[in-house]
């Protein structure tokens, strides 16, 4: 044997020892052909110097360990022992076994095709002097409220993090999942506000000469901050695996640090972007009369920071938590797998927990290539409805170029590492089809692209320019109070279709895969978040351009040519929340099938006899989970009443007592407003934040609630946050296209008392689509993880 691999293979022993045991463990003697990789090892057992550790913290099997403490694990290689040795079977051996390392150097390629996009959008004309003044005001404010919640969010990280220490069996690799999970989702949030208000001059000043090079830098920047966030949430998961084989604990944990990041900057955001928006509206449009983004108004900066801040950092952190929640379950649960019992002769462990990984790469590649579909004519002599449905075609057409090829990869890749020969009932436990497994695992991941597909079209055809819409907008005719009523109709009419197709998701997926398939599925409607993620951050970006055009008196044309941008970014932000609320409830179900699934493990549930509706105390926790819903989302509501009102008063004050500011010989004191905003968003984040982590551990450890009822709050607050946030989310939604549908001319345009009568109807919209309905998502997929790290807790109370 080498030196190298002596050390190296001592440095192996020395990590097992303490580690993860309850196997024997080989060491190999390897040597690498420099072409096919075929190694021909010498497989002498040596017994484990470990004890096991309890079966519910073990997960899969520790075929592999860190070397460096980075990413990179010690390669695993195949062993002679096995029948087949051809190329495809070395390189299946390979490829599955080293499935976290092909994820970190996929996501690796997802961080740098970032920076090369970063570099692209840096390279781009800023602007005139006023243009970018503006921008750097917005990015200034952005700064100012991601610095302050990002030291309110330390304190927070530090205090959970020692709890979390002092779990009984699980403390260490949780508390070390959730520190790295809290940096990473931040640093993604942060990238996206930093390259959100580096975009927003650039595209305002291109649109004066190019409608099609102004789509492509503000895709980009959407496309910086979507590649991000699967850069990193992958690369994170990867890391600690690589830190933590075998105690799923720290991947959990790590996902439940990225769940306190979007607590933050979901709702802290939200509350912010709203108070401003609101304020801004009630005294500028209603009040003074003056368009808006008009620069005479102190509280438009603040409005158009809260783009970034809650519509781009916010939700990236949403949609981050979201993916690396189901590549985290599909992780867990697909560790309880054993593809190997079924194929004897299949040459490698652990594909139920690698193909997580694996997926997670196909994803990237995918929306990596989707990218470059993104493209529209340049529309100088077409309408501006033209314009806006090119842009329109332009962000679906890459989406579409994406789910298509994940779809196919995926297809390829099941085929390609499961052999034929056993239907998906005789491989997995709780799955009950006769067909090919092959084609049940593919179908599990298709049913949830098709579910993220489905809610998408429906959330368009609720929010944009389509019957409810224009029904809505003609209800403006009669009042505010018509429009208010047809707008609520429109929100509880879209919950149908996407609780139908969660609902047909959700039966499939269990039918064809057990918990598993669940998990596969959120996981499925996920893998194209790069590209997904970079058309919903599209919208605050063009959205900021078309402020920046008006504030910055570029002309009509260019303004008409963001406004066109814009109104794609409305649909896309709309279809972006849409979607948003999807995959949280199938990330939670996942969760929930992952809570069941470990309370098993520690013998305090039965998997086979389920949860009993007649227990009142189950009962107790449905109804307390559907209470949470509602009490979050009046706390939101009221936060951002408060918020609104004391920007409503300091619009007032500048208008009354600052001479010229009415008139714009004078600049308002635009940091004054963003302060207010600030201040009212990290005060009144912090009682719910409190109360969503507090819940699920008071009932799970409550003597006469428990376990089972713990299961009941769960499923409690998923249907009802579900539901709820379609409903806030989808007539907020509508009531702000129908209010854009009448300025567009009909019903008698700006200014006519139908577009007063919709602005009332938007301004009552606005907490509901973007702070209420989105603190939701949050809701449903941060107290399962709750649930499921402090089961040990629970057994240990128990005894």
């Amino acid at each position: 044997m080498t030196p190298t691999n002596q050390i190296v293979g001592r440095f192996w022993r020395m990590w097992k020892i303490g580690g993860c045991g309850k196997k024997r463990w080989q060491k190999t003697e390897e040597s690498v052909l420099a072409v096919a990789f075929f190694v021909a090892s010498k497989d002498p057992k040596e017994p484990s110097h470990s004890a096991a550790l309890p079966t519910s913290l073990s997960r899969g099997h520790c075929a592999s360990a860190p070397v460096t403490g980075l990413l990179i694990q010690k390669p695993v290689f195949p062993s002679r022992s096995r029948t087949d040795h051809s190329l495809s079977s070395v390189v299946k051996q390979l490829v599955v076994a080293n499935a976290p390392l092909v994820a970190g150097i996929a996501s690796l390629l997802a961080l740098a095709f970032a920076f090369y996009l970063v570099r692209y959008i840096l390279r781009q004309d800023a602007g005139n002097e006023r243009v970018q003044e503006l921008s750097r005001d917005i990015q200034a404010g952005a700064k100012t409220f991601m610095t302050r919640e990002f030291r309110y969010l330390a304190i927070f990280a530090v205090v959970v993090a020692v709890v979390l220490y002092s779990m009984p069996e699980t403390g260490l690799p949780t508390t070390v999942g959730f520190l790295v999970g809290t940096v990473a989702s931040g640093l993604a949030g942060w990238i996206g506000m930093w390259i959100a208000t580096k975009s927003n001059g650039r595209t305002a000043h291109a649109a004066q000469t190019s409608f099609a090079k102004a789509l492509n830098i503000a895709y980009s920047g959407g496309s910086t901050m979507g590649f991000s966030v699967v850069g990193l949430g992958l690369l994170g998961l990867a890391v600690i695996y690589a830190l933590f084989p075998e105690h799923s604990h720290a991947w959990l944990g790590y996902a439940f640090g990225s769940s306190c990041v979007a607590l933050f900057l979901r709702v802290g955001g939200g509350i912010y972007t709203k108070s401003a928006d609101v304020g801004a509206d009630v005294v500028g449009k209603v009040e003074a009369g003056i368009p808006e983004d008009d620069p005479r108004n102190p509280g438009v900066i603040a409005d158009n920071v809260g783009d970034n801040v809650g519509d781009v950092a916010g939700m990236g952190s949403d949609l981050y938590e979201s993916y690396v929640s189901a590549v985290a379950a599909t992780m867990f649960l697909g560790a309880e797998v054993d593809f190997a019992a079924a194929f004897p002769n299949l040459g490698f462990e652990d594909l139920g927990l690698m193909i997580a990984f694996l997926f997670g790469v196909l994803g990237i590649v995918s929306s990596i290539i989707g990218y470059f579909f993104v493209n529209a004519g340049e529309g100088t002599d077409v309408s501006y409805e033209q314009q806006a449905a090119n842009a329109r075609s332009a962000l679906n057409r890459g989406t579409t170029v994406a789910n298509v090829l994940t779809s196919l990869l995926a297809l390829g890749l099941i085929f390609w590492l499961v052999p034929a020969g056993e239907s998906a009932a005789a491989v997995i436990d709780d799955a009950a089809a006769s067909m090919d497994v092959r084609w049940a695992l593919f179908l599990t991941i298709l049913s949830g692209l098709i579910t993220g597909v489905v809610i998408g079209k429906a959330t368009e055809y609720y929010t944009s320019e389509y019957a409810p819409v224009k029904q809505i907008a003609e209800s403006a005719e009669t009042g505010a109070a018509t429009t208010i009523i047809e707008g609520l109709g429109t929100g509880m009419l879209s919950t149908v279709v996407p609780a139908l197709a969660v609902s047909v998701a959700t039966l499939l997926a269990y039918y064809l895969g057990g918990l598993f398939g669940i998990a596969l599925a959120a996981l499925g409607m996920l893998l194209t978040l790069g590209v997904v993620l970079s058309t919903d951050a599209y919208g605050p970006i063009t959205d900021n351009a078309q402020g920046i055009s008006e504030m910055a008196n570029l002309g009509q044309d260019v303004r008409e040519r963001c406004e066109a941008l814009d109104s794609a970014g409305n649909t896309t932000a709309a279809i972006g929340k849409g979607f948003a609320i999807g995959s949280a409830a199938l990330a939670a179900l996942a969760w929930l099938a992952t809570y069941f699934s470990e309370a098993a493990a520690q013998n305090l549930l039965s998997l086979e006899a389920g949860v009993n509706l007649m227990n009142p105390a189950v009962l107790v926790g449905l109804l307390l989970g559907a209470m949470l819903t509602f009490y979050l989302s009046s706390v939101g509501i009221h936060a951002i009443s408060r918020g609104g009102a004391a920007v409503v008063n300091e619009v007032r004050r500048q208008f009354d007592e600052i001479d010229g500011v009415r008139s714009g010989d004078t600049k308002p004191d635009y940091a004054r407003c963003v302060d207010i905003t600030t201040g009212a968003a990290l005060r009144e984040m912090m009682l719910p934040g409190v109360v969503v982590l507090v819940a699920p551990v008071v009932v799970g450890a409550l003597p006469g609630l428990g376990v089972e009822a713990l299961a009941g709050l769960l499923a409690g607050v998923l249907m009802s946050g579900f539901l709820t946030a379609i409903f806030m989310s989808n007539a907020g939604g509508a009531w702000d296209n129908a209010k854009k549908y009448i300025e567009s001319g009909v019903h008698g345009g700006k200014g006519s008392e139908a577009h007063k009568a919709s602005v009332v109807g938007d301004t009552v919209g606005d907490p509901l689509k973007d702070t209420a309905g989105p603190s939701l998502n949050v809701l449903i997929k941060l107290m399962g993880k709750v649930a499921v790290i402090f089961l040990p807790l629970f057994a240990y109370l128990l005894g």
